[in-house]
């Protein structure tokens, strides 16, 4: 009698080892589907996430050419990205004497791009005779008039409205 007890204990333990195979499907099946709805949506805010960003650092860099500009006379950093970058970042007075430092380094986008700069602005509608200061946006490409780029004058032009 005691055989058939332990027999029948181990064909009891033996079924509830593991999972069938339509479980683990079913599972997986659910965990699909709610991946299907929930990385969309990630996504999405990953990117509004980092647009934001890129909107901070622009910003920060108009505080900075201001601030040059307030100790220059009202005079923002005159030419194009890294020879304005190395002006805010390493300062001298007209005397030649250096000053503190208006960034610690280059500014760059979300995406680890740097971010462009350009006073006199040529062909670029900033408010205010300020210096154009963009981002070549998500794809990296720095095209004038693409979609996804981020500048200065479109915040000016939103706050606006």
């Amino acid at each position: 009698m005691t055989m058939t007890n332990d027999q029948d204990q181990k064909k009891n333990n033996d079924r509830v080892r593991g999972f069938t195979l339509l479980e683990v499907l079913l599972v997986l099946a659910i965990m699909g589907a709610i991946a299907a709805m929930v990385v969309p949506q990630l996504l999405g805010r990953q990117q509004d996430a980092m647009i934001k960003v890129t909107r901070s650092s622009i910003k920060g860099l108009e505080s900075a050419a201001q601030l040059y500009a307030v100790e220059h006379g009202g005079v923002y950093p005159h030419g194009t990205g890294t020879e304005v970058f190395q002006m805010l970042i390493r300062p001298m007075d007209a005397a030649g004497k250096p000053l503190m430092p208006y960034l610690d380094s280059i500014p760059l986008d979300a995406w680890n791009n740097p971010l462009w700069y350009e006073y006199p602005t040529n062909n670029k509608t900033v408010p205010g005779d300020k210096p154009a200061i963009w981002s070549a946006g998500p794809n990296g490409q720095n095209e004038d008039g693409r979609e996804d780029d981020i500048d200065n004058w479109s915040l000016a032009e939103a706050a606006t409205r």
